[in-house]
């Protein structure tokens, strides 16, 4: 809806817009783009809504508009060609095709003079060259369609530690050992990769992973990329030390990192990641949440046109309002004349750590704390005054289940049942709300639901609702997961027999992505949820199906494992010894609880307070008492009492990962 006002005559993608560009011959304009988009906006106040431009799209094109939050498959193929024609990507992605969707020119942001060049020459060319310009499109076509060759089993390769290690090795040499994530000028969080690697250094007792890991999350937690007010992270750092952010905040981002510094509080017990997950949380219920319980997709960079302006400082602006703690606040803050932003704005980040801070500044630990209370709460209260970004309402599936994964980790690692109750609320609200006639949707807005859905809202959504099964012991989380799996199974199968299309209808090209983006590649999810079905029905075929589709993509991870890394961590658990800890009795919610709190890498952990027939289950329950049963290869250990017998049944199997916490 953000751009209906324009003088441009935007359509909605559909075939009848295409049929429409067939029967006027005309050419058609793709602008792709999403709501929190800054030089989206630009690129709209500076062209759409210009009227001699108006006038040329409207005259010599059928110009058609897509948000990318709503068509990812849209995005993810023109964004491939885009990247084969200029060795990039990136938003505003504005392309023209022809009538049969396929490109000729694809870009990113123009000026208004240069899109109006633009537009003028591709309208002459069509006119008098259509052969050739056909000739290109079917050429870039054929080489789009290369680039998502769909996988093969002779590609198979047996995974095995050592093919693992060679893959994160590999990656090893991208890592920025100072200020943490990978080398570049921009820098993504990117949490399913840090994630995976979590787990790695402790399969493998390895201090340089988890030393990277934790650094990365150091300096993320310090800089700007994190709202040092408010909460939450924003999207990318516009430099290499996390100094200086784009100032939109993602749903995917901070639902992953809820989970991420979740798990890396279980493991080495740091306060500060608790402390910046509970801030997350507040943001999002306070900014990102609908009456509901839904969760909107994104907060805008922008306020009033202006990008960043809602969340900088003047100087002047921060002596008034903090007073005789200035000094101490800038120190901590990093508010030095050369740290200046841009426009005399400073962006909060914090580079001295909190042991040196209060040996120079004398102060105690109570004082400090006391301070940091005061000042966020000051510099809050005054930001509120601001005219906020304006943010994009859509409830996106498959970002809420990662949101609903999160907050089961929150759960776990902290104990504390408002994630819990949280997590089950968004659950709630997309089986009422994100569902259209028993079929998922991928995005609801309260005047509309969208009726595109893709693989990874089926995926995503299954692997929380089993998250939900492990931390509730409610089976209809369980069957939920089972039958979106058969659902998704059957309406995105492909002719690879192994993996899944992204969208069920048809598309130029319909493409199987198989590498994780700024969230994880859905048919990995799939196969991450085929392996932890599999281990706890016995599911013997969808054990196989896991294992058949990673090991189609073992070269893939040993060379780039950056792009790879929901694929890691399927591999470390099909490589590395994989545990089932099993809890059954009327009690198990208190042992599963002090069961959860550990860091227990490659381990299903499932309990029951019911008779059942599911496998892992099955024979094992007592009215009287309850048990844990540790399991590893088929092979089993005696039940035993209390979660100190467990871990050392562990341990007897050859499991080191207590040997890394709290290191």
């Amino acid at each position: 809806m953000q751009h209906a006002h324009n003088p441009v005559n935007w359509k909605p993608w559909s075939n009848d817009a295409f049929k429409k560009a067939s029967t006027e011959n005309k050419l058609v304009v793709l602008s792709v783009g999403y709501s929190t988009c800054h030089w989206c906006h630009v690129m709209e106040e500076e062209s759409f809504e210009d009227v001699e431009v108006a006038s040329l799209m409207n005259d010599k094109f059928i110009s058609i508009k897509v948000d990318r939050e709503e068509r990812p498959d849209l995005d993810m193929v023109y964004q491939t060609a885009l990247q084969l024609v200029n060795g990039t990507g990136g938003w505003p992605m504005n392309a023209i095709l022809m009538p049969n969707g396929s490109p000729v020119y694809l870009g990113t942001y123009h000026e208004k003079e240069e899109w109006k060049a633009v537009l003028s020459k591709f309208s002459e060319e069509y006119t008098k060259n259509p052969e050739k310009m056909k000739e290109y499109a079917a050429m870039l076509a054929s080489g789009v369609q290369e680039v998502y060759e769909q996988p093969t089993k002779q590609m198979a390769n047996v995974v095995t530690a050592d093919k693992v290690k060679v893959g994160i090795n590999e990656w090893s040499k991208l890592w920025d050992v100072e200020w943490g994530g990978n080398l570049g000028q921009q820098k993504f969080i990117l949490p399913s990769n840090l994630n995976m690697l979590l787990d790695f250094s402790v399969l493998e007792q390895d201090s340089a992973a988890r030393n990277h890991v934790l650094n990365t999350l150091e300096k993320v937690t310090h800089g700007g990329i994190y709202d040092h007010v408010d909460g939450g992270f924003f999207r990318y750092s516009t430099d290499d030390t996390w100094k200086v952010p784009h100032f939109e905040k993602m749903l995917y981002d901070n639902a992953q990192l809820v989970n991420l510094l979740s798990k890396a509080y279980k493991l080495t017990g740091n306060i500060e990641y608790k402390a910046k997950v509970e801030e997350t949380f507040k943001f999002l219920r306070r900014e990102m949440r609908n009456d509901g319980g839904g969760y909107f997709s994104a907060m805008d960079a922008d306020t009033n046109g202006e990008e960043g302006v809602y969340y900088v400082w003047k100087k002047e602006e921060l002596n008034t309002l903090l007073e005789n703690d200035i000094e101490l606040f800038s120190k901590f803050y990093n508010i030095q004349d050369h740290e200046v932003w841009e426009d005399g704005n400073f962006v909060l980040n914090n580079t001295i750590s909190k042991q040196d801070f209060l040996k120079e500044t004398l102060l105690s630990e109570e004082e400090f704390n006391k301070k940091i209370e005061i000042w966020k709460s000051t510099l809050f209260q005054a930001r509120e005054k601001r005219d906020k970004p304006t943010k994009d309402f859509k409830v996106l599936t498959s970002w809420n289940a990662l949101l609903i994964d999160g907050l089961v980790e929150a759960y776990k690692a902290f104990g504390e049942k408002k994630y819990l109750s949280e997590a089950i609320a968004i659950f709630n609200y997309l089986n009422a709300n994100n569902f259209k006639n028993g079929d998922l949707v991928h995005s609801y807005t309260t005047d509309s639901k969208q009726k595109d859905v893709f693989l990874e809202d089926y995926a995503f959504l299954a692997k929380s609702a089993f998250g939900l099964f492990e931390v509730t012991l409610d089976t209809i989380y369980l069957n939920t997961s089972k039958n979106l799996m058969n659902a998704a199974m059957e309406k995105y199968k492909s002719d690879s027999e192994l993996y899944y299309y992204n969208i069920s209808t048809e598309l130029v090209p319909k493409i199987i992505n198989t590498s994780d983006g700024v969230v994880p590649s859905a048919n990995a999810v799939m196969a991450q949820n085929f392996f932890k079905i599999g281990h706890l029905e016995y599911n013997k075929p969808y054990l196989k199906k896991a294992n058949s589709m990673g090991a189609i993509l073992v070269s893939d991870f040993e060379n780039q494992a950056i792009s790879y890394g929901t694929w890691g961590s399927l591999f470390l658990q099909q490589t590395y010894p994989f545990y089932e800890v099993v809890v059954v009795g009327n009690t198990s919610e208190n042992l599963m609880a002090e069961l959860n709190a550990t860091y227990l890498a490659n381990t299903i952990l499932v309990g029951s307070k019911v008779s059942s027939n599911i496998s892992l289950f099955k024979d094992r329950f007592d009215d009287e008492e309850t048990f844990i049963y540790v399991c590893q290869n088929n092979t089993c250990k005696l039940p035993v009492k209390t979660v100190k017998e467990a871990f050392g049944q562990m341990e007897s199997f050859g499991y080191e990962g207590f040997n890394s916490v709290y290191q």
